[in-house]
Parts: C-alpha cells; sequence; structure tokens
C-alpha cells in the first residue's frame, strides 16, 4: 500500500476557560484520534488547532506538547465568530502519512462538539 497525506479532523468542548479543563480535554481529543488511526508521532505531519474567541487562558499547542508532541510543528487560530455557534469550542486539524483509504480516517468529536459533524463516519 502506499502513503498518502490525510487529514483528519476533530472537536471538543470545555465547560470553563482555564488552563486544566483546556489541557485535559485538548489532550483527550489527541489521544483519541491518534489511537482510533493507529497513528504514531512520527505520522504526524503537522496539527493546527482553532479556538473559539470565549478561549484565551492557554494555547491548546500547549496541551499537545504536554503529551510528547513538541516536535510535530502546531499552530493556534481564531475560530469563526458565527451566531450561534458552539462556545468554548476548540477544532483541530491533523496533517498525517497514513496508508488508509480517506473513507477509512475516524474523524473524533466529543463532549460538546459531537453534533458538529454528523455526516462524517464515526
Amino acid at each position: 500500500m502506499s502513503t498518502s497525506v490525510r487529514a483528519i479532523r476533530g472537536a471538543t468542548t470545555v465547560d470553563a476557560d482555564d488552563t486544566e479543563a483546556i489541557t485535559t480535554r485538548v489532550v483527550a481529543l489527541l489521544r483519541e484520534i491518534i489511537e482510533r488511526n493507529g497513528l504514531s508521532e512520527d505520522d504526524i505531519i503537522s496539527i493546527l488547532f482553532t479556538a473559539t474567541e470565549d478561549i484565551v487562558s492557554t494555547f491548546p499547542a500547549t496541551a499537545a506538547r504536554s503529551i510528547g508532541l513538541g516536535v510535530v510543528p502546531l499552530i493556534c487560530a481564531r475560530e469563526l465568530a458565527v451566531v450561534g455557534s458552539v462556545p468554548r469550542c476548540i477544532r483541530v486539524m491533523l496533517h498525517v502519512e497514513s496508508e488508509r483509504p480517506r473513507g477509512d480516517i475516524h474523524h473524533v468529536y466529543l463532549e460538546g462538539a459531537r453534533g458538529l459533524r454528523d455526516d462524517l463516519p464515526d
């Protein structure tokens, strides 16, 4: 099988804007994405995080570094402030090298973000 670059999406929410809550939820999200897609650190090319405007206490990338992803290029950005969007939401897109076909990629949505992409396979 040939290796391709794939994008894996996910999101989670936090109950409060504090460093511990953000770290806990981002770590849980990343671990679930990594486990469900059978990834190793070497498979991850880069990770893009976005956070809603009500998250200001820490960078989601800091949580990724706390689980050993410090050599992976990480970047954070502000999510669009769309009326009616999910509050205290952190979204992620991992760019990875994978042998999995696009249809076998597992996107992961946790906590209050579970309903964001009901159209995607589990």
